[in-house]
C-alpha cells in the first residue's frame, strides 16, 4: 500500500490524484488530521485515516499495512517541524515500510538564509541514519508562492520587495507528477534526488515583466529594503515570525540558493514543465 501524508494540501492532494491514475484505489491510504476534508477520497475507495505529525501515536493506526510512505513536509516554522518530520519518518519505518519519500527542497542545506532549508537538511540527514530506503525529493521552489510577492501589484503598478535573485519557479502539478512516477517507478529516484524544477529561472524584475505584459498595465518592480520591508508588512497585520520567515527567502533568493535549473524533472515527465508564466497568469485571474 502508498500512504501519503498531508493528502488535502496543495501538492499532497495532486500527488494522491496522480497516484490514482496509475494504481487502483484500494491501494493508496491517506494520512490527514481531518479525515472529514477527505471524504471526497473515501468514495473513490482510498483508505483514509486520521495521522498527525505532532500526536505520533496516530501514526501506527494511520501507516498500517504501508509498503511506501511518501512524508510531505510539516506545515511548521521552527524546531517543531524537523520533530515532526522524524516523528513521521520513525512511524513509516515501524509499520514496516520499505521506502520513505520526503518533499524536501532544492535548495536544502545547514547554511541556508531560509529557515526552511534547515528543516529539509536536517530531515534528510535523519532518513540517513534510519536504515530504510529513501527519497528526498528536492523540489523547486514552488511556484505558487508568487502569489504573495505579486500581492496587489496590477492594481497599484508597484511590485514591492526586498532585493532577491532568481528562482527556479515550478508548479505544484509538476512536482506531484513526479513523485507518483517516484512512488511507482523502480528506482526511478532514489536517495537525495537532483533538483527538481523547471527549466527557466525568474527574478522579480522579471516577474514584473511578465505582469506587465500580460496584464497591458505596467508594474515597476521597487526595491526597498529589508527593515522597511519587515516593519511594512508587520503593521500590515503580518506576524512578526512569519515576516522574519519570509525575509529569509528573500535572503537566500539574493545569494543565489535559488538559481539552480536541472533537467531531471522534465526528462521524468517526458515533457515540457508548467511554464512559470502560466502560474503568473492563473494568480492574476485568481
Amino acid at each position: 500500500m502508498f500512504v501519503i501524508t498531508g493528502a488535502t494540501g496543495q501538492l499532497g492532494s495532486r500527488i494522491v490524484d496522480q497516484l490514482l491514475t496509475r494504481v487502483p484505489a484500494e491501494a493508496v491510504g491517506v494520512s490527514v488530521r481531518d479525515v472529514d476534508r477527505a471524504a471526497h477520497l473515501a468514495d473513490r475507495g482510498v483508505r483514509v485515516r486520521r495521522g498527525d505529525f505532532t500526536e505520533p501515536a496516530t501514526l501506527a493506526h494511520a501507516f498500517a499495512g504501508a509498503d511506501q510512505v511518501l512524508i510531505v513536509s510539516a506545515a511548521i516554522r521552527g524546531g517543531g517541524a524537523v520533530d515532526a518530520n522524524r516523528a513521521a519518518a520513525d512511524a513509516a519505518r515501524a509499520a514496516g515500510a520499505r521506502r520513505i519519500l520526503y518533499t524536501s527542497h532544492q535548495a536544502a542545506a545547514r547554511d541556508s538564509l531560509f529557515p526552511a532549508q534547515l528543516t529539509h537538511a536536517a530531515t534528510e540527514e535523519y532518513l540517513a541514519t534510519l536504515g530504510t530506503a529513501f527519497t528526498a525529493l528536492r523540489n523547486g521552489f514552488y511556484a505558487s508562492a508568487l502569489q504573495f510577492a505579486i500581492g496587489d501589484a496590477v492594481r497599484t503598478g508597484r511590485l514591492v520587495a526586498p532585493a532577491d535573485g532568481p528562482v527556479s519557479w515550478t508548479a505544484h502539478a509538476d512536482l506531484a507528477e513526479v513523485a507518483a512516477i517516484a512512488l511507482t517507478g523502480q528506482g526511478v529516484l532514489d536517495g537525495i534526488t537532483p533538483p527538481l524544477t523547471a527549466p527557466q529561472l525568474l527574478d522579480l524584475e522579471a516577474v514584473a515583466g511578465v505582469l506587465t505584459d500580460h496584464t497591458g498595465r505596467t508594474v515597476s518592480r521597487i526595491v526597498v529594503g529589508d527593515d522597511e520591508w519587515r516593519s511594512a508588512a508587520v503593521a500590515r497585520g503580518m506576524p512578526e515570525a512569519a515576516a522574519d520567515f519570509t525575509l529569509g527567502m528573500y535572503r537566500a533568493a539574493r545569494r543565489g540558493e535559488f538559481a539552480v535549473i536541472d533537467p531531471t524533472l522534465e526528462a521524468l515527465l517526458g515533457r515540457r514543465a508548467t511554464p512559470v508564466r502560466s502560474v503568473i497568469e492563473a494568480i492574476v485571474a485568481g
